[in-house]
Formats: structure tokens, sequence, C-alpha cells
């Protein structure tokens, strides 16, 4: 196990962690796409978002003075903060700790319909409203983000509820998505 799994992680290097299937430190596309597998995406979105993420972030988390390995595009979990993006929510400060505030602003300002809840119209408002000019990479970086946990995890009516929010930032969401999986897959066979 990688010397960053010894001590106390981050919420954002949690939120990556589960990606880090070997858990030796470093997120190869191949982990990203088999945790993506893992928790219920289909093989174009997971194929796509392995290498979306692992070409946007990767280069941004390989440590100084190390270079990393031509067209492997390894993501350091003990570097993810570098990688944070502009037009965020900033609910990861710059270091990738939560802040709580900004988690509740989210819904404050944006959840019209129900207080612990975003609609798709809603979500599209959070993103225009965090929009820094001329961030392409982050808008787009946002809206990905952003519109895989609304597809993955939207309810039956199209609501994306706060406390599945609150488990991405926090890391507990994507194990929790893999155990349901697991679990329907294994009720399937039973039948």
């Amino acid at each position: 196990m990688a010397d960053v799994y010894k001590g106390e992680l981050t919420p954002l290097q949690r939120h990556v962690a589960f990606f880090d299937r070997d858990k030796d430190g470093v997120i190869y596309p191949s982990e990203t796409y088999e945790g993506f597998r893992a928790i219920g995406a289909g093989v174009s979105l997971s194929a796509f978002s392995a290498l979306f993420i692992n070409g946007l972030l990767g280069p941004k988390t390989v440590p100084e003075n190390e270079k990393a390995p031509a067209f492997k595009l390894p993501i350091y979990v003990k570097n993810i903060h570098k990688g944070k993006h502009g037009s965020d929510s900033g609910v990861y400060d710059a270091n990738g700790r939560f802040v709580p505030e900004k988690f509740e602003e989210i819904f404050k300002k944006h959840a019209h319909t129900r207080p612990d809840a975003l609609t798709g119209k809603e979500l599209q408002e959070l993103l225009k409203a965090n929009r820094e000019p001329k961030d392409f990479k982050g808008w787009l970086g946002g809206f990905t983000e952003w519109k895989v946990l609304y597809s993955l995890c939207k309810d039956e009516k199209g609501f994306l509820h706060k406390d599945t929010v609150r488990a991405v930032y926090d890391g507990s969401l994507f194990e929790r998505l893999e155990k349901e999986r697991k679990f329907k897959e294994s009720t399937k066979k039973k039948c």
C-alpha cells in the first residue's frame, strides 16, 4: 500500500482513492475505467471517462522532479489537489479539504424545487453560476463531473439528492454504488 494511505486522507483524496484499485497511490486509465464500470457506468462512458479524467488530471498531479511515464496518464492520489480545476463549486479548497459552507451554498442558491435536491434545470443553473470567464477547461470539467453524477444518481423523478452529492465529496458514494451494483447482480443470479 502506498505511503499516501498511511496517514489521514483529505476528502478530495478519499474521493479519488476509490479509483486506485490496487492502492499503490497511482490511478492509471485502466483503473479509472474499472472504477466506472464498478459503479454501473457503461463501457462507452467508462472508456471516455478514463481518457478524459486521466488525460486532464494526470499531468497536473505528477510529483515535482519526476517525469510521468509517456502515454500512461497516471494520476497521483497524493497530489490530486493540484488537479483541481476552475469554474467549480469551491466545495474543496486548494488543499483538497471540504468546505461545508460552500456545500450548503449549492442548495441554498440552486435548489428551488426542493431544499434537499437538485433538478436537471437547477444543475444547469449551478454550472452556469460557477463559470469563470474564458475558463473553457474548467467549464468542461465541471459540466462533465456534474452531468455524469446526475445521470448515474438521479432518482426516478429526476432529483439529485443532497446526501448523494455529499457522499461524492466525502468519497463514500462510489463504494456505495459498487456495493449496490454487486447486490443487484447477485440477486439477479439467484432468480
